[in-house]
């Protein structure tokens, strides 16, 4: 298995990958293709995601986070987050936590 082994989604959507899933942890990737329409989350567990390929901008409490790879996030449950666009394709790892 290898991270950066993935189908790339149509432009202006996202893939999302199960990695691990093991008690109160899943282990995600998402695959971003050009993103142009903006996205808004909500979730019901807690959220650390990295870039690890790519840029993004993601608002939340009323801040815009510019993410490049190597940048993190942290999202706690039950916090509106809107993925306003990514430059080109971004490739992220998402760690959720119930």
């Amino acid at each position: 298995m290898n991270l950066y082994d993935f189908d790339l989604p149509e432009l202006d959507s996202e893939n999302f990958s199960t990695l691990l899933s093991h008690k109160n942890i899943q282990i995600k990737r998402i695959v971003s293709n050009t993103l142009k329409t903006s996205q808004t989350f909500i979730q019901d567990e807690d959220e650390w995601v990295i870039v690890l390929k790519g840029c993004a901008k993601i608002e939340m409490n009323e801040k815009i986070y510019k993410l490049k790879a190597g940048d993190y996030l942290f999202i706690p449950a039950k916090t509106t987050h809107t993925l306003l666009k990514t430059k080109k394709v971004v490739v992220w790892l998402a760690v959720h936590i119930t």
